[in-house]
C-alpha cells in the first residue's frame, strides 16, 4: 500500500537517542507540532554492514537537513536496548557512535507491517498445527519516507536489503518539495535548488522544454 498522498500513520513508537533514553515517538505529531519537515528511513538490523554507512551519512548530512527545516529520524525493528549498544559502539568497530538523531525501535513491528515494508514472503497456514509460518527475516527493507509539515507523506521509496542510499537524493527532493510549496511551480526531471522550474499548464512545459535541452 502506498501512503504518498496521504497522513502518515498516527502510531507512536518506542525510540532511542545516543544518551541512552528510550522515549515514545510518533513521527506524524513530530511533523505537525514542529511544522518540520520529517526525513524517515528504515533499514534491516543494527551490527550489519551497508546499515552504519547509511545512518552514518544521514548524520554527516545532519547540518544541511536542519537547515532545511528537517528532522531526520532513523528506525528499525531492533529493540531500544540495541540501538543503545549499537549507538555506544566506536566507528572503527562497526558502530554508530556519533550519531545524534532518534531511531525508532519498532519491536513489536506496528509501523512496519503498517506500511508494508517488511521482507516476508509465502505466508502459509498450517491448518493441522494452528501454526502461520513465513519465509524472510521479518526485518524491514530500506523505506524512506519524506514527511511535509502537515504529517501527508510526499515522497516514498523502497530499496532491497543490498542497496544502498543516496543522502543527497533526500535533500533535493526536499529542496523540490520547499520549491513547490513556496513558489507554486514543478519541479521537472533533474531539477535542483537554483535551476529553473516551470508552471503546471501547457504553456509551462512547452516554455520549459523548448529551452532547456536533453
Amino acid at each position: 500500500m502506498a501512503f504518498v498522498g496521504k497522513k502518515f500513520p498516527n502510531l507512536s513508537v518506542n525510540a532511542m537517542n545516543d544518551m541512552g533514553d528510550t522515549f515514545k515517538l510518533n513521527v506524524l505529531e513530530e511533523a505537525q507540532k514542529n511544522n518540520k519537515k520529517v526525513v524517515l528511513f528504515w533499514y534491516p538490523k543494527d551490527f550489519t554492514f551497508v546499515c552504519p554507512t547509511e545512518l552514518h551519512a544521514f548524520q554527516a548530512a545532519i547540518g544541511e537537513f536542519e537547515k532545511r527545516n528537517t528532522i531526520v529520524i532513523g528506525a528499525s525493528c531492533d529493540t531500544p536496548e540495541v540501538h543503545f549498544a549499537w549507538l555506544s559502539t566506536a566507528k572503527d568497530n562497526g558502530g554508530i557512535e556519533g550519531v545524534k538523531y532518534p531511531i525508532l525501535a519498532d519491536s513489536n513491528r506496528n509501523l512496519a507491517s503498517t506500511l508494508g515494508i517488511l521482507d516476508i514472503t509465502n505466508e502459509k497456514y498450517d491448518e493441522e498445527n494452528d501454526v502461520v509460518t513465513v519465509e524472510g527475516d521479518n526485518v524491514t527493507y530500506r523505506a524512506t519516507y519524506i514527511i511535509d509539515e502537515d504529517g501527508v507523506v510526499q515522497h516514498e521509496s523502497i530499496n532491497n536489503m543490498p542497496l544502498g542510499r543516496n543522502v543527497n537524493e533526500y535533500l533535493r527532493i526536499v529542496d523540490a518539495l520547499t520549491h513547490v510549496q513556496e513558489k507554486g511551480e514543478v519541479c521537472p526531471a533533474n531539477w535542483e535548488e537554483g535551476k529553473d522550474a516551470m508552471s503546471a499548464n501547457r504553456d509551462g512545459v512547452a516554455s520549459y522544454l523548448s529551452t532547456h535541452a536533453n
